[in-house]
C-alpha cells in the first residue's frame, strides 16, 4: 500500500510503469539504457479514491487525463530509472493530495466602504488635475 493521505491509500497493482529511452543528459548511456518513466494510473476505475476526490483529480490532471480517464506522468529529468521511477510516483501523490484537499470555502462578496470610494475618486481627481496642467497654457487677453 502506498500511503497519499491518512485515508488514502493506493494498491501497487493500480499504478503501472512503462520504461523507455530518454533524450538529454547521460552521454551514450542515454542510447543504451531505458531511463525515462511513463506512469500509468487508472483514476476512473480505482477502487482507492471516493468519488469526490476522483472528480476533483480529473479536472487538476488537466491534458495528462485520457479519455479513459487514465493519468499519464511522464518523469525524463533524472539520468537513473530509479530516481525518474520516484520523481513520476512523488507527482503522481502530490497531484492525489492536491484532489484530496478539501476545496477552499466560497467567497463573501463585500461592497467598498464610502471612504474607500472618496479616497479613489480624490485620486482620480488629482491624476486628472495634474494631466490637465500639461496642456498649452490658455491665453486670457
Amino acid at each position: 500500500m502506498i500511503r497519499v493521505t491518512e485515508r488514502i491509500a493506493l494498491h501497487e497493482w493500480e499504478i503501472v510503469e512503462e520504461f523507455a529511452r530518454a533524450s538529454g543528459p547521460g552521454g551514450q548511456n542515454v542510447q543504451k539504457v531505458e531511463t525515462a518513466v511513463r506512469l500509468r494510473f487508472d483514476a476512473r476505475n480505482s477502487p482507492s479514491l471516493p468519488y469526490e476526490v476522483k472528480a476533483r483529480l480529473a479536472r487538476l490532471a488537466g491534458r495528462r487525463l485520457t479519455k479513459e480517464g487514465v493519468v499519464l506522468i511522464d518523469a525524463r529529468r533524472h539520468r537513473t530509472q530509479e530516481r525518474n521511477r520516484a520523481d513520476a510516483l512523488e507527482r503522481l501523490l502530490a497531484l492525489i493530495r492536491a484532489a484530496a484537499a478539501p476545496p477552499p470555502p466560497p467567497r463573501k462578496k463585500t461592497r467598498p466602504t464610502l471612504a474607500s470610494k472618496l479616497r479613489r475618486l480624490a485620486g482620480k481627481k488629482q491624476r486628472g488635475d495634474v494631466k490637465a496642467l500639461r496642456g498649452k497654457p490658455a491665453n486670457d487677453l
